[in-house]
């Protein structure tokens, strides 16, 4: 009985202890779909610090329905990952929690922005806010809280981590794992004000440990998928969002002030010294959700990341480069097509090329999203120093630009269900009677869930020449013509890229990057894919046979000497890929290929075998990128083919210092050496790039960065000997002073030989964001 009753009072006191703690930690409401929760108007927003403790977050909807993406798609996701979002008045605010059983293990490293990879511990979150699954901007925050951002774009499947966004993030590490939370304001967001389409998100969340697992909230998505963001859901809750906010406005101003000394010495001896000041502003302006106004005056790029160093003495062709600058960033995606080279990937925009515009001192940028259709339309005063390029079928011919000219483009897109138009028109006015005109069109049709199909026409016109010392001269117009169509197919058993293309002798481009002209040239790149297996014990999460096959013939160009139908290139490349532990792919490639040099030469056979790697190894050694190949290869300059070795390797370490602090290193070399007929190497290219950056703090830096290239070439009968080295240092300590103020110090030295042409530059910058 004495027993009965004590079980009977145990009962009542757990009944009523377990009350009032249901009263005070109520569960919070799990959602089948992510959906965001509105705050209400009287209800304070939550602090981002990471937490997830205030109030607000007892009440949004809980969401944990993640599945593997990588290595393996489909399989339960064997950690949990809970996500909740809330609507505020002007941002999407998330909340995110990473379940860890081993919190020790962990990677949370300090890194430059958009340096977020596959080896950290992340959570990212992607929006498309246009609903059309066609484009979304993504932002990753590592377990230390750096944010990576940028565009993802599904015609091409690849990600641009150029953009940056005002986002704010915060990070906490918990007994059981780590949790996030990320802010992005409304006006950070590029959304349709009519006809808006509901908004789709997608989070997902790395581990990288041997498996290096990728975990997504989209149960639909798989790798048969055309791009990553096929299957995003839509974001349930948001109601009449983009009407409430379609005429709301949000005004930014970025002004900032540089200050330069500059001291230069030429080949003579000669010293300059030159000191200037430059007050400088970036304004963007969205007068309503259709609009955004972007400006910019005296724009100063001394704190963007000098361009890596490209090999270029055994090459015809001009190299493209990444764009770095904030002003040309914005609605990136509007610009318009990319053009896959040989591989598949993407190569650059064949309408507009931003690194064409050398030195702009003024431009105004508006982009408009509607209905279904989107435009742009921007103007840039150019004060020059770059390059004019001038291709012909065998190579490209460079000069100096004219100075002060004025770059403008524009393109609109028109879009019915899976069909896409755009016009476009890039005009360059080089002043005194001398411009460059080009007009055309594009499109893209989703033939199906499997294939897509893409091209453009563009056509133009030339008034700008160079006489046979290279000044600009006006000349009587030239035209021509470029046109381009592509195929993408995707299914569980095959995977192709088959592309078709023409550029007549006197296209040209002068806002564009047109690096060959008067050829025809059609490419298939088509891939067996073979599943998982595992070899040897080693696990294989994806293999695939590949066969690539590329020719380019010439088109009759009487004014450079070259007949019609001449192959340029001819390539058979049979190659496989597999993808194993460590995030690890493996690739290689048997080369039965043929090259030819110049018109009057003879087609040779350049036959090698080619073979690459890339790794992330664990958390200190990160990252690791080989590629090798060995064979016959084209020595253009002599016209010959000889032994040779091309190589590249990147690697990066990164390194936990005391304090908190942490040191990252970076390390990429290239080489290409050829050999004669004697077995003597006729010609060294290399380039050499390292990059440490010591991180004090969240919020300061230290950057240094070293690189060298140098060429040479042997003596020989009919061929003089070469050399030339050149050799730049920077080094920048910046500070960041809360979310808005930056201030950086930076110091650069470059030498160019021959000529011993030297240069020191010593800056201070600072930009605030109003």
């Amino acid at each position: 009985m004495l027993s009965f009753i004590t079980r009977c009072v145990g009962a009542v006191v757990l009944c009523a202890f377990g009350t009032q703690a249901s009263a005070t930690t109520s569960p919070r409401p799990v959602s089948d779909a992510l959906t965001a929760w509105r705050l209400p108007a009287n209800a304070a927003e939550p602090v981002i610090d990471g937490r997830l403790d205030d109030a607000v977050w007892r009440e949004a909807p809980v969401y944990d329905h993640f599945v593997q993406f990588l290595p393996e798609d489909k399989r339960p996701a064997q950690w949990r990952t809970t996500v909740q979002v809330l609507l505020t008045r002007d941002a999407l605010v998330f909340g995110i929690k990473a379940f860890d059983p081993n919190p020790a293990l962990i990677r949370a490293p300090l890194a430059r922005r958009d340096q977020v990879r596959r080896d950290q511990d992340f959570v990212s979150v992607l929006i498309d806010a246009l609903g059309q699954r066609r484009t979304a901007q993504y932002a990753r925050v590592n377990a230390a809280g750096v944010i990576g951002d940028g565009l993802f774009t599904a015609e091409d499947d690849v990600e641009d981590p150029a953009p940056d966004f005002d986002l704010q993030a915060a990070v906490q590490h918990l007994p059981d794992g780590y949790s996030v939370e990320l802010r992005w304001p409304l006006a950070a967001l590029r959304y349709a004000g009519s006809g808006a389409l509901p908004w789709r998100v997608m989070v997902t969340r790395s581990i990288p440990r041997d498996s290096s697992v990728l975990n997504v909230s989209s149960p639909q998505l798989n790798k048969d998928a055309l791009s990553f963001i096929a299957e995003m859901p839509v974001l349930e809750g948001l109601d009449k969002l983009a009407e409430e906010v379609r005429g709301r406005s949000f005004l930014s101003l970025r002004p900032e002030l540089t200050l330069r000394s500059v001291q230069r010495r030429d080949e003579t001896g000669a010293t300059s010294r030159e000191r200037r000041s430059l007050l400088g502003a970036e304004l963007k302006w969205r007068p309503n959700a259709d609009w955004v106004i972007d400006a910019t005056l005296n724009p100063d790029f001394s704190q963007v990341e000098i361009d890596a160093p490209q090999l270029s003495g055994n090459t015809r062709f001009a190299l493209s480069l990444p764009e770095k600058r904030p002003f040309f960033l914005e609605s990136a995606e509007l610009v318009g097509q990319t053009l896959p080279d040989e591989t598949g990937e993407n190569r650059t925009l064949p309408a507009f090329y931003t690194r064409a515009i050398t030195d702009p001192d003024a431009g105004l940028r508006a982009s408009w999203r509607g209905e279904g259709a989107e435009a742009t339309l921007l103007s840039l005063r150019d004060a020059g120093g770059g390059l004019v390029l001038r291709p012909g079928a065998f190579g490209t011919a460079s000069h100096a630009q004219p100075r002060q000219s004025l770059a403008s483009f524009a393109r609109a897109r028109q879009q019915w269900g899976d069909l896409g138009l755009a016009g476009l028109a890039s005009l360059r006015d080089w002043r005194d009677g001398r411009r460059t005109d080009v007009l055309g069109g594009d499109f893209v049709w989703r033939a199906s869930e499997a294939s897509l199909l893409r091209g453009h026409l563009l056509a133009s016109r030339t008034t700008l020449g160079f006489d046979s010392q290279g000044q600009p001269q006006r000349i009587d117009a030239q035209t021509g013509h470029r046109g381009w169509l592509g195929w993408r197919y995707k299914d569980a058993d095959w995977i192709a890229h088959v592309n078709a293309e023409e550029v007549s002798p006197r296209f040209a481009n002068d806002n564009g990057f047109v690096s060959q002209s008067g050829v025809r040239r059609g490419m298939a790149w088509l891939i067996r894919r073979l599943g998982a297996h595992e070899v040897a014990g080693l696990p294989i999460y994806e293999s695939e046979a590949q066969l690539q096959v590329r020719q380019t013939r010439t088109l009759a160009d009487p004014l450079l000497g070259v007949p019609a139908g001449l192959v340029v290139e001819q390539h058979v490349q049979p190659g496989f890929w597999f993808a194993t532990a460590r995030n690890t792919g493996v690739w290689g490639h048997l080369g039965i290929d043929r090259q030819r040099a110049h018109a009057q030469g003879r087609l040779h056979d350049t036959p090698h075998l080619a073979i690459g790697l890339e790794s992330m190894p664990g958390e200190t050694w990160n990252f690791l990128n080989v590629d090798l190949t060995v064979g016959r290869l084209l020595d253009i300059e002599a016209d010959r083919v000889g032994r040779g070795v091309q190589a590249q390797t990147e690697s990066k370490w990164r390194l936990p210092l005391p304090g908190g602090r942490w040191l990252e290193f970076e390390q990429r070399l290239a080489l290409v050496m050829v050999a004669n007929a004697q077995g003597q190497q006729a010609l060294i290219d290399r380039s050499a790039r390292s990059l440490v950056v010591l991180h004090l703090s969240p919020r300061d830096l230290i950057r240094l960065i070293a690189q060298q290239g140098r060429y040479q070439r042997r003596a020989e009968p009919g061929l003089a000997a070469a050399q030339s080295r050149d050799t730049q240092f920077t080094a920048l300590l910046q500070h960041r002073i809360g979310l808005t103020r930056v201030v950086s110090i930076g110091w650069t030295q470059a030498r160019l030989s021959p000529g011993l042409q030297r240069s020191h530059e010593v800056f201070v910058k600072a930009a605030l964001l109003l």
